[in-house]
């Protein structure tokens, strides 16, 4: 198992909006080929700033299954209006 960790930029005060649209675009990623716990995190010292994790058998689920399928598209369409800038992601394993 990997874990992807995914860190947005938000536009200034949509947070709120991109929380609401968060909650479609968690059920369109967890129909993903391997998807396994979602889960966003806001953080508290700079609010436009969240971090998204997703659990996945392997990065070739995420980059080679979701990221070519129309799930990423439609994932894309409605969390892709709230980016101040490109989302940055790496894929970690654990290791303790």
């Amino acid at each position: 198992m990997i874990i992807e960790i995914a860190t947005f930029s938000i536009l200034a005060d949509k947070g709120a909006d991109f929380e609401q649209a968060f909650a479609t675009a968690r059920s369109v990623i967890t129909q993903a080929e391997g998807c396994g716990a979602v889960a966003m995190h806001r953080s508290i010292e700079t609010p436009g700033r969240f971090v998204l994790t997703v659990q996945w058998p392997s990065v070739a689920h995420h980059m080679e299954k979701f990221r070519t399928s129309p799930l990423f598209q439609e994932w894309r369409r409605i969390l892709g209006p709230f980016f101040a800038a490109a989302p940055t992601v790496e894929h970690f394993t654990v290791v303790a």
